[in-house]
């Protein structure tokens, strides 16, 4: 049964995942296209703009692939934990933590989810597991999330100083 369990919650998780990398992709579903979220980066203050938004959306459209199957299962995590985690910090977090008004709450279930495969494995019902396939633990998961912690703060200190406000010219 736990097997079956997180056979659900991977595929669930990792197609839920993969819709939102490919909405940014595609912009299939109502998303926004690569050239839309190149935009979206821009306005969001991420420099440069462009591999960032190419390394988001490889990032969802891969983890949520590999995650889905099963397949190397900790470095899917790691990768929609950064975008995740990247989301919430610019995007997310000032709105506060429910969802209804654009906060956190969907992007914490998310790593929620992940944080409990990575922890878990994959399960009988996966390609790791059909493949013989495993990473050291705790190893993979204590330099992952090292390369993953380093990865979100680079997108982070590499955005560009808020833009100037504009001032009147004061008249005497």
């Amino acid at each position: 049964m736990v097997a079956l369990g997180l056979l659900l919650l991977r595929v669930v998780i990792g197609l839920i995942v993969l819709g939102h990398g490919l909405q940014k992709a595609f912009g299939w579903w109502g998303g926004p296209g690569m050239t839309g979220w190149v935009g979206a980066m821009n306005r969001m203050r991420i420099r440069p703009a462009t591999p960032w938004a190419w390394i988001s959306m490889l990032s969802e459209v891969l983890g949520g692939i590999g995650l889905a199957v099963g397949l190397l299962t900790p470095l899917p995590s790691l990768a929609i934990a950064g975008s995740m985690i990247v989301a919430i910090a610019l995007v997310h977090w000032p709105r506060g933590f429910w969802a209804t008004k654009g906060g956190y709450e969907f992007n914490l279930s998310i790593l929620a989810a992940i944080a409990a495969i990575a922890i878990a494995g994959a399960g009988a019902y996966s390609l790791d597991a059909a493949l013989r396939l495993q990473l050291p633990e705790p190893v993979t998961l204590i330099a992952g999330t090292v390369a993953l912690l380093l990865g979100v703060g680079v997108a982070l200190a590499t955005r560009s100083p808020e833009p100037a406000t504009e001032t009147k010219p004061q008249t005497i």
